[in-house]
């Protein structure tokens, strides 16, 4: 589970104090002393009881005409801060199943009951409320090949509630929870690490009752423009997907040079193209090749006996 981190401290400091504290050393959680420098300054951001409200009626009366690039809002979270020293900070809302919010909008929309893991390691204190629960678990991310119904490995450790207070490291690719509606209307403040090459590794969703992924949570730009530039057409586009369905080092995106060019075949073409995606030298894409035959197979008609 996350590695709940005991920082007594009962100083208090605003935004300002936090993102001073931080400064261009950021936040690494493998560094055990940058660790304990960034908990000792979200703890302090914690104690702060007043920060995040007057924050919000600011821009409240304002009507946000002075919210620049450095925040973001949403329907759940608050971005607090820009980028620095590879971490920012945000503000997220937990409704209970009381609120209006949950009511009208339903559990998904706040990630209640979707168990996933995180490609990034991130710092979380309780600042209102009870917290939400979760049921949290753990499993081996460099043991996976990452396909749809690959057993994970999952390991249950307990369930817990991120109450006001409590302070808790977020490790990637280890800690995965399956968030559970607090009791009411609760509010978290993180400090997330970020990296250029994060978004290269793989964010998993779980089923808890087969112990399998069920899916890659964090596709990419990069997956997105390869497919509507092999979906127009262009033969530069084609010889491009078919170079990184061979070679590019990324599973998903060589999973994506398949998916978008399978799309423009009929299915004897793309049972072909997915038969050579089979020995294309990826576990995870073999895998992948091997279910999407299987579908193509299940839409040929029956032969007379």
């Amino acid at each position: 589970m996350p590695r709940v981190i005991d920082c007594p401290d009962d100083a208090a400091h605003d935004l300002a104090g936090c993102l001073d504290t931080l400064g261009d050393g950021g936040f690494d959680p493998d560094d055990e002393d940058s660790l304990q420098s960034a908990a000792r300054a979200l703890r302090r951001l914690g104690n702060d009881r007043g920060f995040l409200g007057d924050m919000l009626i600011a821009q409240l009366k304002h009507r946000h005409s002075e919210l620049g690039e450095s925040s973001a809002y949403g329907a759940q979270s608050i971005v607090l801060s820009r980028p620095r020293g590879g971490c920012f900070l945000r503000a997220n809302i937990w409704p209970g199943e009381q609120d209006a919010c949950f009511r009208s909008s339903g559990a998904k929309t706040f990630v209640y009951g979707m168990p996933h893991d995180h490609n990034f390691s991130f710092l979380t204190v309780g600042y209102l409320g009870p917290g939400y629960a979760s049921d949290y678990y753990e499993y081996d991310y460099g043991t996976v090949a990452g396909f749809a119904g690959e057993r994970a490995g999952l390991r249950f450790v307990e369930r817990g509630a991120l109450s006001e207070g409590k302070l808790m490291l977020y490790r990637a690719h280890r800690d995965i929870h399956s968030q559970l509606p607090a009791e009411s209307l609760s509010v978290s403040l993180n400090i997330l690490r970020i990296h250029p090459a994060e978004g290269w590794f793989d964010q998993y969703g779980f089923d808890l009752d087969s112990g399998e992924i069920s899916g890659v949570l964090n596709p990419t730009a990069t997956e997105t423009f390869l497919r509507c530039a092999v979906g127009l057409g262009g033969a530069e586009a084609i010889d491009l997907a078919e170079h990184f369905g061979r070679r590019h080092p990324s599973d998903r995106l060589r999973l994506a040079s398949y998916e978008a060019r399978a799309l423009l075949l009929d299915d004897g073409a793309a049972d072909n193209l997915w038969r050579e995606a089979e020995g294309a030298g990826s576990r995870m894409v073999a895998k992948e090749a091997v279910r999407r035959r299987a579908a193509l197979a299940m839409l040929q008609p029956a032969m007379p006996g």
